[in-house]
């Protein structure tokens, strides 16, 4: 018998599985290997439903679990190299998961400055750079002018600016 739980891990099968074998073959581009990890991670998360508790959304638990379960990959072949001659492409492999996961702690900030603009701000942002509406676009569409849409913009790059000056020294 089904449980209501067994039933959603199930649907969340279906609906994001790609979402979670892309993210894997972005760390490890091998088709079969992304494969046979993202079935480990809706494995982990089915042995895991009962006592399991998201409190990110529900896209983002599954691409960090998914990124988690490649590196640990990735790690994992790294100490059974006997062959010398595999090390160089190793090292290779290894420098991009660093910059990946370099890109992705930026990104992460980059959302965290983003959601912690002013609501107004926000939506006038992400109506720019992320819909890539023009000024005279956004400004009709919330009904506001194209200097308030302006000054929206300037006032949204500044506090970027301020939560990201950190990692844009390096």
């Amino acid at each position: 018998m089904q449980t209501d739980r067994d039933r959603a891990v199930e649907l969340l099968f279906r609906r994001y599985y790609t979402l979670v074998t892309h993210s894997v073959y972005r760390i490890i581009p091998d088709r079969s290997t992304a494969e046979d990890l993202a079935q480990e991670v809706f494995y982990d998360l089915w042995r895991k439903r009962e006592k399991l508790l998201i409190t990110t959304s529900l896209p983002a638990y599954l691409r960090r679990a998914a990124v988690n379960k490649a590196l640990n990959y990735v790690r994992d072949r790294k100490m059974k190299f006997t062959d010398e001659e595999q090390l160089p492409e190793f090292k290779s492999e290894a420098a991009t998961v660093h910059q990946k996961l370099n890109a992705e702690e930026l990104q992460k900030k980059i959302n965290e400055a983003v959601d912690s603009l002013p609501e107004r701000c926000r939506a006038v942002f992400s109506l720019s750079r992320f819909e890539e509406m023009s000024y005279k676009e956004i400004a009709g569409k919330l009904d506001i002018s194209v200097k308030t849409v302006e000054n929206q913009i300037s006032k949204a790059l500044s506090i970027m600016r301020t939560a990201l000056e950190p990692y844009m020294k390096k």
